[in-house]
């Protein structure tokens, strides 16, 4: 068993239940069977498989299998327990699971020491829509990149026509990419066209990563629609507006695909040591990680896998500080050390360390491929995090 500094067992075994089994849950699960591996551990998701959702682009090029992880599998690697159900969370439903030390999960009950909630956060919302023309990241949680063009272009008479992408942020740079490579190798006639509500493009970054990117987009040919609202696609058009003019007006458009990001609404708060706080009160022994969370401290709140990663490491070791002796809990600090951005095969576009420090081309693609392997080697059970 790994040694944790200020953590003197005080039980042999804890009953923990994790709500979502994302990256933070995945983090949490390792983290706590490396310091406590005879821990009773279950994890509650309404998935049959944990997803690595931060390569879904790369299902443009790899199947979608590549990315999965069977919960069996996991079961079988860390002798947890999945249980396939989705919980509706509200303060009022967690006080009265601090209260009961149990959960009930289709109307079995499920008793706890300690619960961590990591669920996540929803899409973003947006333009709704009801049309085959528009999909939006959860079509290519079921369905690979290259499935899902293919066959929408396979035939009709819009067949051609540009596919619009609507969101510059990482995750829409990221597909527009990847589409625009997809394209070139299938020898495909279409066009790519982004839209963007603001001036330019991965507007949370400095704006070196957006110079990169928007030449890039050039290079391939990609058009490029700022400060546009996105209003509707129908069959063989989109409908845009201009953000400064509030001028409506339509375009060829074949196929239009939505990234719209995260919500940061609705998030629970939690103190610095990652416990759940409700009315002004810390619950003890409910924790939160994740994209779902923000934390009283100092440390990143970013809605990044990174950051979900630490959040989730963090409270598991809380969790079991919290269950010992001494009862002395770490507070998070964690910073984001990095961030690079996916533009297609070969290349990537990011900062490392500092933000002012930019990295561009095949230097950004290695960095991106290690970070993403240390992930991958936590899923074996490898832990090569520094706390």
């Amino acid at each position: 068993m790994a040694f944790l500094p200020f953590y003197i067992p005080a039980r042999k075994q804890l009953k923990v239940a994790i709500v979502g089994g994302g990256y933070a849950g995945i983090a949490a699960l390792t983290t706590l069977l490396e310091y406590m591996p005879d821990a009773e551990v279950t994890i509650i998701d309404p998935r049959t498989h944990h997803l690595k959702i931060t390569h879904l682009q790369e299902t443009f090029r790899y199947p979608l299998s590549d990315l999965l992880v069977p919960f069996t599998t996991l079961e079988q690697r860390f002798g947890c327990r999945h249980i396939c159900a989705e919980l509706v969370l509200d303060e009022d439903t967690l006080q009265q699971w601090q209260n009961n030390k149990c959960i009930t999960v289709d109307d079995y009950s499920l008793p706890f020491d300690y619960l961590l909630i990591a669920t996540g956060a929803p899409a973003r919302e947006g333009v709704h829509h009801h049309s085959a023309h528009v999909l939006d990241l959860n079509d290519f949680m079921s369905t690979a990149g290259s499935t899902l063009l293919s066959s929408h272009l396979a035939g009709g008479d819009d067949s051609k026509a540009p596919i619009s992408v609507i969101g510059g942020g990482a995750t829409g740079i990221q597909f527009l990419f990847e589409i625009a490579h997809f394209l070139q190798r299938h020898k495909l006639e279409n066009k790519v066209r982004l839209i963007e509500s603001g001036e330019r493009v991965l507007r949370q970054f400095p704006d070196r990563l957006a110079h990169y990117a928007q030449s890039r987009m050039a290079e391939l040919d990609i058009d490029f629609c700022p400060d546009t609202y996105f209003r509707g696609q129908q069959e063989n058009f989109i409908l845009l507006e201009e953000k400064n003019t509030g001028r409506q007006y339509e375009l060829s458009s074949s196929l239009a695909l939505l990234f719209s990001g995260k919500q940061q609404r609705n998030q629970l708060m939690a103190n610095a040591f990652g416990q759940v706080i409700i009315n002004r009160q810390s619950l003890p022994h409910i924790f939160i990680a994740g994209d779902c969370s923000h934390y009283q401290s100092f440390g990143s709140n970013a809605m990044t896998a990174q950051s979900a990663v630490r959040k989730g490491k963090l409270a598991a070791r809380n969790i079991l500080r919290h269950s010992g002796v001494l009862k002395i809990l770490e507070p998070y600090i964690h910073h984001d050390i990095g961030y690079v951005v996916s533009l297609g095969p070969t290349d990537a576009v990011g900062w490392l360390a500092l933000e002012n420090n930019v990295v561009t081309g095949i230097a950004a693609s290695i960095i991106k491929e290690i970070v993403e392997a240390q992930y991958d080697l936590l899923l074996t059970g490898i832990d090569t995090y520094l706390i």
